[in-house]
């Protein structure tokens, strides 16, 4: 009998594709100890964008959210999704030795170590720096569709990302592009090439295949698979673990990982999806559009909140595909972070402003000057790059050039020099208000209360169905009136 290992990504990449990244801290730390439990191989828990939102709109530290996570847990490896600190393009080498040295200190263990390009040179630059901190890098290579991602291609970019001898590889399928004929087609060939070297597939549900790649993938040979705990699972997230495990028991595989401890998440999650009217993973229906705009999962629940602000929700079909035109555009990128951000709010802008290119971003622009690698100039439509390019602003950040600098340089060109290192990291990635506002809350952390409704939680929840203007709750002893 095969044994099959499962990675658990609900608090990150499940998190990230259906719920914008708006899960708090306290809504992760009454589970952790049950995940931590369960004989997962991994848990993966942030990525680089978590950071920014745990400052901007939760007031959280996300540090000290890894330390909390680690010290409640510690059994199964915690887990990063990285590609680099994706602010300027090209990463300040000492700055990502330093984001390493600090992740690693919170307790982080593994990376899959991403590069939008699938850059042999960046996988290097981004292992290194991780393995140095002593975080075992994952080198992903990300699949995708366009004329350029053929079987070749994937074996060439399997034997450069074996040269560098990582931890494992993984096939990562953020789109959910894979199908079973292509898996049939990729896979055999990785595992002969990576030999003794681990395969990882990470696929999603956008297209309703992601289960059925799974299997085809285990029967292929691959014996670690990531998935997601509903209802932080399928849809735009990844296969359901109760799917995985009673489909690869079926067909005969050995799946150690104890569900009796998942269920009691799963309704944790539902209940905090009720309360905060999060949306739940369903599974999905075959969707052709999907091979067509390629835009991920969390991409589209990012862009869906965005335009949800701007009371242009209903828009949201037409962005997704005018995406697929400024793909095009833009020399067919991997729809991957930071790239499918940059193609996806292009495609907002101009949607919103019903002409191309009549408006672009500040990253389109640095785009179309190569900050975020690929040869555009070769590769990007001609007549479009020369229109970003000729904007008054293109003219601005094009004097703008990359200089390596030292951690003493950083620090005072940032005004950092009395900073610890976590908050010089912070101010590196952010803006000095809002790392103010976060520190002004406090490092306390408020448990998210599901099993027994706390005082708070009631008056919210009878706030979202009172018909009347006043709530009146009593108990022996106890009257509260809010009107």
């Amino acid at each position: 009998m095969n044994k099959i290992e499962l990675v658990d990504v609900t608090l990150r990449d499940g998190h990230q594709s259906l719920w914008a990244e708006r899960m708090t801290t306290g809504m992760m730390l009454p589970v952790i100890e049950r995940l931590d439990r369960a004989g997962f191989n991994a848990l993966e828990v942030l990525s680089p964008s978590f950071i920014g939102k745990c400052v901007r709109d939760l007031s959280e530290d996300p540090f000290e959210r890894m330390r909390l996570l680690f010290q409640k847990g510690g059994k199964t490896p915690l887990r990063v999704n990285a590609g680099g600190l994706n602010v300027f393009g090209t990463d300040q080498p000492e700055m990502l030795d330093l984001f390493w040295r600090i992740l690693a200190g919170t307790g982080i263990q593994e990376v899959r170590v991403s590069d939008s390009w699938n850059d042999p040179s960046v996988w290097a630059l981004r292992a290194g720096s991780a393995s140095k901190a002593g975080v075992k890098p994952i080198i992903n290579i990300t699949y995708s569709i366009s004329p350029k991602h053929t079987t070749e291609y994937y074996v060439q970019k399997t034997k450069e990302a074996l040269k560098l001898k990582p931890f494992r590889i993984c096939l990562k399928d953020p789109g959910g592009l894979l199908t079973p004929e292509r898996t049939r087609e990729l896979v055999p060939k990785m595992l002969a090439l990576a030999k003794t070297t681990p395969l990882e597939l990470h696929t999603h549900c956008s297209t309703g295949l992601g289960p059925l790649c799974v299997i085809e993938a285990v029967k292929l040979g691959v014996t670690i698979i990531n998935t997601s705990i509903p209802p932080l699972a399928d849809d735009a997230s990844l296969p359901s673990v109760f799917n995985v495990i009673s489909n690869l028991r079926v067909l005969g595989y050995q799946v150690d990982v104890d569900e009796s401890l998942l269920y009691p998440i799963k309704t944790h999650f539902e209940k905090i999806a009720h309360r905060e009217h999060f949306p739940v993973g369903r599974p999905v229906e075959f969707d052709s559009a999907q091979y067509i705009h390629q835009v991920p999962g969390g991409m589209i629940s990012n862009l869906r909140n965005q335009l949800k602000e701007v009371g242009a929700e209903d828009k949201l079909p037409l962005a997704l595909q005018e995406a697929v035109q400024v793909r095009a555009d833009f020399g067919y990128p991997i729809m991957v972070t930071p790239l499918s951000q940059f193609v996806g709010s292009q495609a907002a802008v101009n949607v919103m402003t019903g002409k191309r290119y009549a408006q672009v971003t500040d990253q389109s622009i640095r785009f179309a000057l190569g900050h975020f690698g690929g040869d555009v100039a070769k590769d990007m439509n001609p007549e479009v790059r020369e229109k970003i390019l000729n904007s008054p602003r293109a003219k601005e950040l094009s004097k703008s050039t990359f200089k390596a600098l030292s951690l003493k340089e950083l620090r005072k060109n940032l005004d950092a020099e009395s900073l610890s290192d976590e908050d010089f990291l912070l101010t590196y990635l952010m803006r000095k208000e809002d790392i103010q506002k976060m520190r002004a809350q406090g490092t306390g952390v408020e448990l998210y209360q599901t099993d027994a409704m706390s005082l708070s939680a009631l008056i919210k929840d009878l706030s979202s169905v009172a018909k009347g203007n006043m709530i009146h709750v009593s108990k022996a002893g106890f009257n509260l009136t809010i009107g």
